[in-house]
């Protein structure tokens, strides 16, 4: 693993684009999606994922759903629940309210926050089968109180039309009931507009290679989405009281996800960067997926060398990572210089893994340096709000010339006149009013 100055180092970001090979591959499966639906679909299936499919095959079934669970063992079921118990429990402390402020003169102001009505979860499925992927998009959605919840996934591979089981039971536990074998571009645009088979979403959510990113891009506008994901990332912020092998062993869980992972060390200590480049070339070859893990280490991972624990700080709040750990004798005192991070764990046992899988938290966190600005999914990701308004006579005659003032100097006389009909008409209203009481006093 190679050592640098922090200076030198420079994260390349250019993948989240994708060539324009893939970027013209994605246009012309959505344009097909779009305008020939199920006939597209079942095509690119066929051609993509090797399966032969009729329209009446795109839907799991319950029988299928039921058999998975024969095939996952008990204790895999069992962490399944807890996580999914966690990580309800995590996201029911995100939820609002809708609220309305009723003023002294009349006037309510307020905001109606509401479910979106279908969302569509994307689980891939393609070098590796994510099950927890499955309650990290399902289960805030459901707190939310969305209604209708789809989950789309490619078959397995092997030219069989079965979906891994794994995915099947997570679903169903987290209680999705429509669940369709689909998966890449086309899955994602077949959400977005629809076809015979599968009503469009309001929505659609969850990781996926860069064919499905761009094809997120593609659609958004029709529909919503949470983020465009690229590789997965982890930056370890540490100092020499840090255990190279945790170090070393939570760089890996990163790298070992997609060559394109980014997988780096920051650290002011020469001595523990030695030795975690070490553990680093000790622990690798174990893994079983050495190979994806060996090239996403040598093509973006990298041990940062800093002045301070502070310029390593300046230096994660430039890079923005998906996932930054603090193993340092104080994790607690630098938390509040973290600006930007999508996901912070803190001291020796907090592990990445541990909000990978388990803790509560959501797992499908901003990348590509998005974390400036974005926030893992929550909640929030699952309602739409509608503000109210109900303004008072008393309150429109208050403010009704200062409203017209402002429409009148965005040269939009029609906005100020329809505030001006109303003064007009209180007005005359009043003087009418005047006249009738002077006339009964005389």
């Amino acid at each position: 693993m190679r050592i640098m100055r922090a200076e030198q180092f420079k994260l390349s970001r250019e993948v989240e684009y994708g060539t324009p090979e893939q970027n013209e591959s994605v246009r012309q499966t959505v344009e097909a999606l779009r305008t020939r639906g199920d006939e597209a679909l079942l095509e690119l299936t066929e051609r993509y994922d090797g399966v032969r499919l009729s329209a009446a095959q795109l839907r799991v079934g319950e029988e299928e759903i039921q058999a998975a669970y024969s095939r996952v063992e008990p204790d895999f079921l069992e962490a399944l629940r807890l996580a999914a118990a966690n990580i309800r429990a995590y996201h029911e402390r995100q939820k609002r309210q809708s609220w309305m402020d009723v003023q002294p003169d009349g006037t309510m102001l307020g905001q109606v926050i509401r479910p979106l009505k279908r969302v569509g979860v994307y689980v891939p499925g393609g070098k590796a089968a994510y099950p927890s992927s499955v309650l990290m998009n399902v289960i805030p959605a459901q707190v939310a109180g969305v209604p209708e919840i789809v989950m789309v996934t490619p078959p397995a591979t092997g030219g069989k039309p079965g979906i891994d089981p794994y995915i099947l039971v997570a679903a169903a536990e987290a209680g999705v009931r429509e669940m369709y074998r689909i998966g890449g571009a086309q899955a994602v645009a077949a959400l977005a507009y629809g076809t015979a088979t599968i009503p469009p979403v309001d929505k659609i959510t969850g990781p996926g290679n860069i064919y499905v990113a761009l094809a997120k891009r593609a659609v958004y506008g029709a529909v919503d989405i949470d983020s465009l994901a690229g590789p997965s990332e982890i930056a370890v912020l540490a100092d020499e009281t840090a255990d190279p092998a945790y170090v070393a062993a939570d760089l890996l869980s990163q790298a070992e996800h997609d060559e394109m992972a980014s997988s780096l060390l920051i650290t002011p200590s020469a001595a523990l960067a030695e030795a975690v480049a070490a553990e680093v070339e000790r622990q690798l070859p174990l893994l079983p997926r050495a190979a994806i893990a060996r090239e996403s280490i040598d093509r973006h991972g990298a041990v940062l060398l800093v002045d301070s624990l502070q310029a390593g700080v300046d230096v994660v709040n430039r890079l923005a990572p998906e996932h930054l750990e603090i193993m340092t004798a104080d994790p607690m005192g630098l938390l509040g210089s973290i600006e930007n991070a999508g996901a912070i764990f803190l001291g020796p046992y907090s592990s990445e893994p541990v909000g990978d899988y388990f803790a509560g938290p959501n797992h499908i966190i901003p990348t590509n340096g998005t974390a400036r600005f974005s926030s893992p999914v929550n909640v929030d990701d699952f309602v739409k709000k509608s503000s109210l308004i109900s303004y008072s006579r008393e309150a429109l005659l208050r403010d009704g010339a200062h409203i017209m003032t402002m429409a009148r100097h965005e040269g939009l006389e029609g906005h100020a006149r329809a505030i001006e009909a109303r003064l007009d008409k209180e007005a005359a209203a009043g003087a009418a009013g005047h006249e009738n009481t002077e006339g009964k006093r005389a």
